[in-house]
């Protein structure tokens, strides 16, 4: 896992070779300034910080199913004495860790 120093000093690479960045401002149209690019490296660092430290739960929502396909799961683990809906949510935590 990347620090945030680490996702900083490469946002600042990203931004320097995308320069000159445009933006639209009345109509027209200008290059960013010094404080705007410098809050450009931020932003993006902060996005790709929350994606690293974040991006685990929407992977593991999208994994787990629906509710009513894990209450179908369970109840036919209680029927059939299975563990179908355990195992699957084991499964799941094991393919999208949380970061430490």
């Amino acid at each position: 896992m990347a620090t945030l120093e680490e996702l900083t000093v490469a946002a600042q690479s990203e931004v320097d070779a995308a320069k000159p960045i445009m933006k639209s401002v009345d109509g027209n149209r200008r290059e960013l300034n010094d404080e705007e690019y410098a809050q450009k490296v931020i932003d993006i660092a902060n996005y790709n910080f929350d994606q690293q430290q974040n991006s685990y739960k929407e992977a593991r929502q999208l994994a787990y199913g629906s509710i009513a396909e894990q209450l179908d799961m369970q109840y036919w683990d209680l029927v059939n004495g299975t563990t179908t809906w355990s195992d699957h949510i084991a499964q799941v935590k094991s393919d999208n860790p949380k970061p430490a």
